[in-house]
C-alpha cells in the first residue's frame, strides 16, 4: 500500500504560479508512474502530467509549456509547478501513483484561479 499526501493548493490570481507537492510513503523508484490529475466541477477527472520511474514525462496539451512535473527521489516527492495559471485551471488536483496493477490516489488539493 502506498500513501500519497498532497499539499500546496490555494487561491491564485490569473497569471500567477503555484507549486503542488505529493509525498509518497514508498520509494518513487518503485512506482511505475506518478502523476497529477484534476477534476473541475461537473467534469471528468483528467490527466494533467505524469512522470515515469525512469523520469520520462508527458503533459496534457492544455498545460504544455505552463506546467512542469518533477521529482525529488531523496524525499519521495513529486511536484507540479504551475505557471501562467488560468481560470480554467481551477479544479481539485489529485496525486496518482500506479505500481504494476495497483493504483493509489491522494486526497486532493483545491486550486482556484478566479476569473
Amino acid at each position: 500500500q502506498v500513501q500519497l499526501v498532497e499539499s500546496g493548493g490555494g487561491l491564485v490570481q490569473p497569471g500567477g504560479s503555484l507549486r503542488l507537492s505529493c509525498a509518497a510513503s514508498a520509494s518513487i523508484f518503485s512506482i511505475n508512474f506518478m502523476g497529477w490529475y484534476r477534476q473541475a466541477p461537473g467534469k471528468e477527472r483528467e490527466l494533467v502530467a505524469q512522470i515515469t520511474s525512469g523520469a520520462s514525462t508527458n503533459y496534457a496539451d492544455s498545460v504544455k509549456g505552463r506546467f512542469t512535473i518533477s521529482r525529488d527521489t531523496a524525499k519521495n516527492t513529486v511536484y507540479l509547478e504551475m505557471n501562467s495559471l488560468k481560470p480554467e485551471d481551477t479544479a481539485v488536483y489529485y496525486c496518482n501513483g500506479q505500481k504494476w496493477t495497483s493504483e493509489y490516489w491522494g486526497q486532493g488539493t483545491q486550486v482556484t484561479v478566479p476569473s
